[in-house]
């Protein structure tokens, strides 16, 4: 295999490739709660077949928790990247900032309330405020400061809930909240559009300020954001490129200790919220940052940059594509588009989601011929700086 010379190509290549197969990986997650009350069951509980258990735990160990790490790492370094070229014509970046989050924000409430209750672009606009205060720090600083205030908390919680388990390990157990499952299927498979709508405004604050999902995401996406900002101060991706021996045994390391601590439910108890928590907050950023040294990796070589040149164009547009993702898995599932709610196995969810995202890797290629910007790309950058702004 022939390596190509490390420039600006495999760089940028490779951090749009990044964001375009990590908005897949998070798009084959968020499938399960477009068909089916995933907020509120043991998948272990729900899936009756061998084949469907078999299928979701491939993905609970190999994607879930796992790729949206990887995509708050690609959105903090490219607040970073923009901070630095604010910096490098002179300007202030803090009010474009503000503006940006603001939008993403405001747009995240609108997602989460009318489209779908899953959202993140909230989270993310909220992180996003705080990251402005971190961004004067050093490229050291920022990955010290990310790495201690993701993987800290996560040990110490990780160890309070092992022992809460083995004190008491009946409430340790995860349960199918089997009333929030009834109300959910009654809405989304047979409801209105103004019941489904009650029913996901009732979704979003149920879980981001009744079960404190909202502190618990923040707590973990905030440092996965200073870390992807640290990550572009310290040119950690043209040192990848550079160095492909040093960063095929980065991949190993880091793949090997993240598969291992994602396996954990499956090899002790799958049903043991403890083991659960180890497998997401540890596991799965640690399994995320091995898929980027892979990516990056690949993309210094001349093969696999053809191969995932047409995914770069669905992360270039990956705003546009994630809202898009969100309408269509409604219109599929929920009584006022196909109503197909609770009523596909994963195997098929799977088919649909690699179908609906092939499309838009061809679409945004397409588009991207004609255009520099996806459509919601474009409306963000103009809220951002204006009308011709730059």
């Amino acid at each position: 295999m022939q390596s190509l010379s490390t420039g600006e190509k495999p760089r940028i290549l490779a951090i749009d490739v990044l964001r375009g197969l990590s908005l897949f990986g998070i798009f084959l997650v968020n499938m399960f709660s477009f068909h089916s009350p995933y907020f509120y069951y043991n998948p272990y509980e729900w899936w009756k077949t061998s084949q469907d258990l078999t299928i979701f735990s491939w993905i609970d160990v190999f994607v879930q928790a796992s790729f949206y790490p990887l995509f708050a790492m690609m959105f903090g370094f490219g607040v970073a990247m923009q901070y630095a070229k604010a910096r490098e014509h002179g300007r202030s970046f803090i009010w474009t900032g503000i503006r940006r989050f603001t939008f993403l924000l405001l747009l995240g409430l609108i997602h989460a309330f009318f489209i779908w209750p899953g959202d993140i672009l909230f989270n993310y606009a909220v992180c996003g405020f705080l990251l402005l205060l971190f961004l004067r720090f050093s490229g050291r600083m920022l990955l010290i400061v990310g790495l201690v205030l993701l993987f800290l908390p996560a040990v110490l919680l990780s160890v309070m809930l092992m022992l809460a388990a083995y004190s008491d390990p009946y409430n340790a157990l995860y349960w199918t909240d089997i009333a929030s499952v009834s109300q959910s299927i009654a809405a989304y498979g047979s409801g209105s559009y103004m019941e489904i709508t009650t029913q996901r405004i009732h979704d979003w604050m149920n879980v981001n300020l009744v079960d404190g999902g909202f502190l618990i995401q923040n707590i973990s996406i905030f440092p996965l954001l200073i870390i992807g900002a640290g990550a572009y101060k310290l040119n950690v991706i043209d040192k990848w490129t550079t160095h492909p021996k040093k960063t095929t045994f980065t991949f190993l390391v880091f793949f090997i200790s993240g598969l291992l601590l994602k396996g954990v439910p499956h090899v002790l108890d799958r049903n043991n919220i403890a083991y659960m928590y180890v497998q997401d907050s540890i596991g799965g950023p640690i399994l995320a940052i091995s898929y980027a040294v892979l990516i990056v990796l690949l993309c210094t070589f001349q093969w696999p940059q053809k191969m995932l040149q047409p995914f770069a164009a669905a992360g270039k547009m990956s705003l546009t594509n994630y809202l898009m993702q969100s309408v269509i898995g409604t219109l599929i599932f929920y009584h006022y588009g196909l109503g197909y709610y609770g009523q596909i196995t994963i195997l098929t969810s799977i088919w649909i989601c690699l179908t609906i995202f092939a499309v838009q890797v061809v679409v945004s290629n397409l588009w991207l011929d004609r255009f520099k910007r996806g459509p919601m790309e474009s409306l963000w950058r103009t809220v951002t700086y204006g009308k011709g702004g730059k």
